[in-house]
């Protein structure tokens, strides 16, 4: 009879559970990889109408999103052309574009502001509608923080130049500093906001201190974080970087011309 002590029979024993262990966290994987897609594609969506101020914080039941979303149109643009495309990224979209090296380009030092290294070609933006006429659109939108990349998205009215929202759903910044970008009081500073000035150059920044109601600016300046300087910038950079022309800004011309 085999000595169940020896080294040999240890080891048949640790590789027979190794083989057992490896089965099941395999299977487990791949039963369980449809509803892990199933749920990052609704908190996308989840976050995608709280930045839009399409729903609530507290109305974020699976029901209450997809209901919600019935009234938004996704669709992709590229950024190259400021125009529409039908042509999906073929590496994915988001920051999987944006290690494609076939599906991104690497940007120069002066033109990244933002600090995102590489910018993909095509990008998604979510059309709120009604009855075919655009009430908002919601970009994406990332760039470095102090301590990594900020991802979140911001709103505009159908007039394409007012904040109607703004909203981060990852980030790495401080809590209690950087992280007041999550802060409802200061993420309601920016609605009403205008982005572009009457020739609809970038025209809004984080300041410094707090925004003075009696400056004929205040309408393009939002108050910056106490004690988060640094992310404060970052914030400013990301979203003048996406609305400029490296990034929507050429696509939004074309939509409020009517010809994207």
């Amino acid at each position: 009879m085999a000595n169940k002590d020896s080294v040999k029979g240890t080891l048949i024993v640790a590789l027979v559970l190794c083989i057992v262990c490896s089965v099941v966290v395999s299977t487990a994987a791949v039963m369980l990889k449809p509803k892990q897609v199933a749920n990052a594609q609704l908190d996308m969506k989840k976050n995608v109408l709280l930045a839009g101020g399409l729903i609530e914080p507290g109305q974020t039941s699976a029901k209450a999103i997809e209901e919600a979303f019935g009234n938004v149109t996704i669709k992709y643009v590229d950024l190259s052309t400021g125009k529409f495309t039908d042509q999906a990224p073929a590496g994915g979209s988001g920051r999987a574009a944006a290690k494609d090296a076939g599906s991104s380009e690497r940007l120069p030092a002066d033109q990244d502001i933002a600090r995102i290294i590489r910018r993909e070609n095509t990008k998604e933006v979510y059309l709120v509608e009604d009855n075919g006429e655009l009430q908002r659109i919601i970009l994406p939108v990332r760039g470095s923080g102090l301590w990594g990349q900020m991802y979140g998205f911001l709103a505009l009215e159908n007039d394409l130049k007012t904040v109607a929202g703004l909203g981060f759903y990852e980030h790495k910044e401080t809590p209690g500093l950087g992280g007041e970008v999550d802060n409802p009081r200061w993420k309601s500073q920016w609605e009403g906001k205008q982005v572009f000035d009457s020739e609809r150059n970038v025209d809004i920044s984080v300041i410094k201190g707090s925004v003075d109601p009696n400056n004929a600016n205040a309408v393009h300046q939002v108050d910056g974080l106490s004690g988060a300087t640094l992310t404060s910038r970052g914030v400013n950079n990301l979203i003048n970087f996406w609305l400029g022309s490296e990034g929507f800004g050429p696509f939004l011309k074309n939509l409020k011309a009517g010809e994207a």
